[in-house]
Order: structure tokens, then C-alpha cells, then sequence
């Protein structure tokens, strides 16, 4: 497993080794004790959640607040999605900046996003199944977001704007200076 900084403090690309021979493939999605030893982060994770989305779905960005606050590694398992991390820790010297990467079910790319940030995703294949490790456990009254189109934020989805779908909530969603974060 090698570990790559990302430009947001604490924010890490995790890319496994993987092993390929005309059989198929095999590689350690994640090593707790490793991550911890390369990163300094705490890799202890309690809950899995799976999401299954068709082209142009966009979700986010949201976050959970406070003591049920999450860190999260997220990886996409089967298609593309363009995903997206942004700093809303207000004593962060890299707060309101965004970072963006390809997850693939080819590239078996991971990121590792801290508490304290906003996520969102937007599915770039005709369906994408995305997976989510989180290191505690959700808590509907501690949600938080930011919308995805703030204008202070200015976050490329790699869609154009006619094909994103969006959930209502997700439609509503508090700009970033009506700090929901």
C-alpha cells in the first residue's frame, strides 16, 4: 500500500499493490497498521456503507458535525466517479480549498478524507458502485453540507451542468458562508 499526500492537510491518496495474472487480481484494500504507521491518522473504522448511482448523480457535499463527526475512505468499486474533498476545519491552513481525483473501479484509487471535511462525488460511467469505511457511526441529527455549486468554493464535477442530478436536500444545501459545516 503506498500513501500520497493530497494539497489538504491530513487528506491521503491510499493506492494498493495489486497482483494481477490471467486469473484476475487480488490486493489488501486496507491495513489499519499501516496506514497509521504511514500517515500519523487514525485508521480504525466501524461502519461500511455502499452506494449504487447512473451517470451524472452528484452527491454532496456533505459531512457529519461534532461528536459524530467521520473520517472516511472512500473508493469506487465498479465505474468512474469524480471525487471530490474540501477542507471546512476553519483553523485549517488549507480551509475552504477543494481537491479532486479520478476513483475508478480500474485504479482501485482510494482517498482517505478527515473529519472536518465536506465530500461529495459525481458519477462519470453509466453506474457506479462507491464504498464508503467510516470511523464512526452516522447520526441523521449531526449531518451537515455545503452546497455543490458555492461559488466561493468553484468545484469542478467534470459534468456539465444539464446532466447533474441531485437530491433535493442536496439541491438546498446552505452555501459555504452559512457555515452548516
Amino acid at each position: 500500500m503506498k500513501i500520497k499526500e493530497t494539497p489538504l492537510k491530513d487528506c491521503y491518496i491510499v493506492e494498493p499493490t495489486v497482483f494481477e495474472d490471467d486469473r484476475g487480481y487480488f490486493f489488501e484494500k486496507f491495513n489499519e497498521k499501516v496506514f497509521e504507521e504511514l500517515t500519523g491518522m487514525n485508521g480504525h473504522f466501524v461502519q461500511d456503507n455502499v452506494s449504487k448511482s447512473s451517470y451524472g448523480v452528484l452527491r454532496g457535499l456533505h459531512l457529519q458535525k461534532g461528536d459524530h463527526a467521520q473520517a472516511k475512505l472512500v473508493s469506487c468499486l465498479e465505474g468512474k466517479v469524480w471525487d471530490v474533498a474540501v477542507d471546512l476545519r476553519e483553523d485549517s491552513p488549507t480551509f475552504g480549498k477543494w481537491f479532486g481525483i479520478e476513483l475508478t473501479g480500474e485504479n482501485k484509487i482510494q482517498l482517505y478524507i478527515p473529519r472536518g471535511f465536506g465530500h461529495g462525488f459525481s458519477v462519470l460511467s453509466e453506474n457506479a458502485i462507491f464504498a464508503y469505511k467510516c470511523d464512526n457511526f452516522y447520526h441523521k441529527d449531526s449531518e451537515g453540507s455545503v452546497r455543490y455549486n458555492d461559488n466561493d468554493l468553484k468545484i469542478d464535477w467534470k459534468l456539465n451542468e444539464n446532466d447533474i442530478i441531485l437530491s433535493e436536500k442536496d439541491q438546498t444545501a446552505p452555501l459555504l458562508k452559512e457555515k452548516n459545516y
